[in-house]
C-alpha cells in the first residue's frame, strides 16, 4: 500500500508488497525489495538498496550525503540487508571515495531511536544499537554486537562479534570479539559472559575465553608477548582463536584495554 501523499521518483524500484506511508519521499536511485515498509515522514535518497522485510519508522533519513568535508558528490552507495528495524530519527549515510565507496548493513539488526551510522561503516547481522548510539566513519561491527544507549564509537574502530558495550561509553579503540566494555572512555572489564550463555556456548569454551582475556590483558608482559603466550596455552580453543586472529588483523587503532 502506498499512501497518496507519498512522493516516489519514477525511476525508483519497488518490489512486491512494499508499503510507503504518508508524506514519505523516495529518491531516484532507491531500490526497495519485497515487503519493505517505509512508514510516514521518512526520506530515502541516494544510491540506496534496502533488503526484504526491513521496516523504517517515521522521521528517519536514509542515504543522504555523508557529513564528511572530504565528500565531493562521488557516486557511492548504501546497502541495507533484510529484516532490519530502523526506528525513528535514525540517519544512515553512504560511503566515500576514501574507503570502499559503500556503507553496508547486514540482516536482522535493530537500530533504536536516534542512531547515527556514518559513511563507510560495515555492520554485521543481529546487531543492536540502542537509543542515540553514534558511529563515526569507517567503523566495522561484527555479528551479534550490542551497544548501549548514548555510546559513541570513534572512526576506524573495529568491534568484534558478540561484544557488548555499556551505555554512555566512548569507544576509541578496537574491541576484541566477545569483549565487554564500559566506562566514559571505554575499557575492557570482562568477556561477554551473558551473551555467551544466551547463545549456549559450551562452558569449556567460555573458560578458555576468560583465560585468554586474563593472559592477554592482565599479563605482566607486553600485549603482543601476552598474546603469544595465550596462543600457546589455548591453541585448542576455536573461540579463543577468534580473538587471536582479530588482534593480528591490520588496524590503525590500538586495542581497548582493561584497567590495571
Amino acid at each position: 500500500m502506498i499512501h497518496q501523499t507519498a512522493i516516489i521518483s519514477s525511476s525508483a524500484k519497488l518490489g512486491k508488497n512494499v508499503k510507503i506511508g504518508a508524506y514519505s519521499i523516495i529518491g531516484d536511485n532507491v531500490v526497495l525489495d519485497d515487503n519493505v515498509e517505509v512508514m510516514s515522514h521518512v526520506c530515502v535518497d541516494g544510491r540506496t538498496f534496502i533488503g526484504k522485510g526491513t521496516k523504517i519508522f517515521p522521521f528517519a533519513a536514509i542515504g543522504f550525503c555523508p557529513q564528511d568535508l572530504k565528500y565531493h558528490g562521488e557516486n557511492s552507495i548504501l546497502v541495507i540487508g533484510e529484516n532490519n528495524s530502523i526506528r525513528e530519527y535514525v540517519t544512515i549515510h553512504p560511503g566515500t571515495e576514501n574507503d570502499s565507496m559503500k556503507t553496508v548493513i547486514g540482516n536482522n539488526n535493530l537500530f533504536m531511536i536516534g542512531v547515527h551510522v556514518a559513511h563507510d561503516c560495515v555492520i554485521g547481522n543481529n546487531v543492536v544499537l540502542a537509543n542515540n548510539v553514534t558511529l563515526a566513519g569507517h567503523v566495522k561491527i561484527g555479528d551479534s554486537v550490542i551497544i548501549g544507549g548514548l555510546s559513541a564509537v570513534h572512526q576506524f574502530v573495529r568491534i568484534g562479534h558478540n561484544a557488548i558495550i555499556g551505555g554512555m561509553a566512548g569507544v576509541e579503540r578496537d574491541v576484541i570479539p566477545y569483549g565487554a566494555v564500559k566506562g566514559e572512555r571505554g575499557h575492557l572489564y570482562d568477556i561477554n559472559i551473558i551473551g555467551l550463555k544466551r547463545n549456549r556456548v559450551d562452558n569449556k569454551e567460555i573458560k578458555a575465553l576468560q583465560d585468554a582475556y586474563k593472559i592477554i590483558f592482565h599479563g605482566s608482559a607486553t600485549i603482543l608477548e601476552n598474546l603469544k603466550k595465550a596462543e600457546d596455552s589455548l591453541k585448542d580453543s576455536s573461540y579463543a582463536r577468534e580473538i587471536f586472529n582479530f588482534m593480528k588483523e591490520k588496524s590503525i587503532r590500538s586495542f581497548c584495554l582493561a584497567k590495571k
